[in-house]
């Protein structure tokens, strides 16, 4: 058999299973063919779940240990931009509005912390991920017990043996005729997990290129629009928004599977799993290549960052003008309503066309409010406004990215001579 492991013919193949319609048995006829002299003994005590159940888990996991290769890629990538934008601010933003200010890098540690997270979900199915093992038609290893004249150990040391010759620590301890398909069901979600994140990330990235702040990368010759030549469309963050939705409608699939999986087994998971658990890896795959591509090229405005700062900054100042307008003399509950309505009258004056946020002048102008324009100007230095988050980018990276990084290129070093 080890002597004609290439010797297969799968056009061969391909005629046993029109044949008997079924795929395992196709392939064991054409391997006989090769290896006459094994005839007699292939699959011998086996079924074809010990085949391909056992060939997917192998798969799986192989694939997850992909996709956490390039999510550590993408918080290479993000971590260097997170470090060159630590520091400067930019308007921070809840329910879609205005809020208090953050900073850029800061929000990009934001997409980070969620890929950290998935690194841990993945790193968690590739450490704890068993394999079927031996267990035979109906999991109770009745045929391998036949096999070894009713030797419960041999039984159990085969088992152990073929988990380690496949790489794995540990076979699932019960089965059916299959492993459960809830392992299916975790690792979908591992999988569509990764997914959201870098939706989330896109998401938010064509928001920030429709105000113009941030933009993804664009090539000098790429063409935006057939019919605007002006165009510059968030095409790649779209395209991975697209793909994570096709992932994340595939995830309830492995739980719908495993829900109606009777007794020790129907068939009617294998045509799902065969499109459903190769599509949502690949897919998850090319999103991450995308996303690995935005962020090396990410592109940030700081003037327009700046400038739609300034526009919501003065209102941000307002506790610190009640306070201070308080201190001079000033009745909390009146000022509050002088600078209600002079922020009223400043907003609705930049959204009928202002240049500038005027409320400070508005209120320098209000006998009532009794503070000068000076003194309410130097509450607006942005830098004011953004509390820990520069530090918050530099402990984050320090403390939970680099050392994941440094983790991860040794186990890149290892994998590479493994395979």
């Amino acid at each position: 058999m080890r002597a004609h492991l290439d010797n297969l013919d799968f056009t061969v193949v391909a005629a046993y299973e029109r044949r008997f319609r079924h795929d395992v048995m196709a392939h064991i006829h054409a391997f006989a063919d090769v290896a006459p002299a094994a005839r007699a003994f292939i699959h011998l005590g086996a079924t074809s779940a010990f085949v391909t159940d056992n060939a997917d888990l192998v798969l799986m996991r192989r694939g997850l240990e992909l996709l956490r290769a390039k999510i550590v890629r993408v918080l290479r990538a993000l971590s260097a931009f997170a470090r060159e934008w630590r520091d400067e601010p930019t308007l921070g933003s809840t329910h879609l509005q205005p809020a208090q200010p953050t900073t850029v890098g800061k929000r990009a540690t934001l997409w980070m912390q969620d890929l950290v997270l998935d690194l841990g979900e993945l790193d968690h199915r590739i450490a704890t991920l068993p394999c079927r093992g031996v267990k035979g038609t109906t999991g109770t290893q009745a045929s391998f017990l036949a096999l070894f004249d009713g030797d419960h150990e041999r039984v159990r040391q085969l088992d152990q043996r073929v988990a380690a010759a496949i790489g794995f620590k540990t076979s699932i301890p019960v089965s059916g005729q299959t492993y459960t398909r809830k392992l299916d069901a975790q690792v979908l979600g591992a999988v569509a997990g990764a997914a959201a994140s870098a939706a989330k990330f896109a998401g938010d990235l064509r928001v920030l290129q429709a105000f113009g702040e941030m933009e993804e990368p664009f090539e000098e010759e790429q063409v935006g629009s057939s019919a605007m030549a002006y165009k510059r469309n968030p095409m790649r963050c779209e395209r991975i928004n697209a793909l994570s939705r096709f992932v994340l409608n595939l995830e309830p699939n492995g739980n719908q599977t495993h829900s109606v999986q009777y007794f020790e087994r129907t068939l009617d998971d294998s045509a799902n799993r065969r499109l459903t658990i190769p599509e949502a890896f690949l897919a998850t795959d090319a999103i991450l290549v995308l996303m690995e591509n935005v962020v090396c090229g990410l592109e940030v405005h700081p003037a327009r960052v700046r400038r739609r700062l300034a526009d919501e900054l003065p209102f941000m100042a307002t506790e610190e003008l009640i306070v201070r307008a308080v201190r001079a003399g000033g009745d909390r509950q009146r000022v509050h309503e002088r600078i209600r309505q002079a922020s009223v009258a400043a907003a609705r004056a930049l959204k009928d066309g202002a240049s500038r946020n005027d409320m400070l002048e508005r209120l320098a102008a209000d006998p009532d409010f009794g503070l000068p324009l000076g003194e309410m100007q130097r509450t607006l230095d942005p830098h004011r406004f953004i509390g820990r988050a520069p530090e918050q980018v530099d402990e984050f990276l320090a403390e939970v990215v680099e050392p994941l990084l440094t983790r991860f290129e040794e186990l890149g070093s290892r994998e590479e001579v493994r395979v």
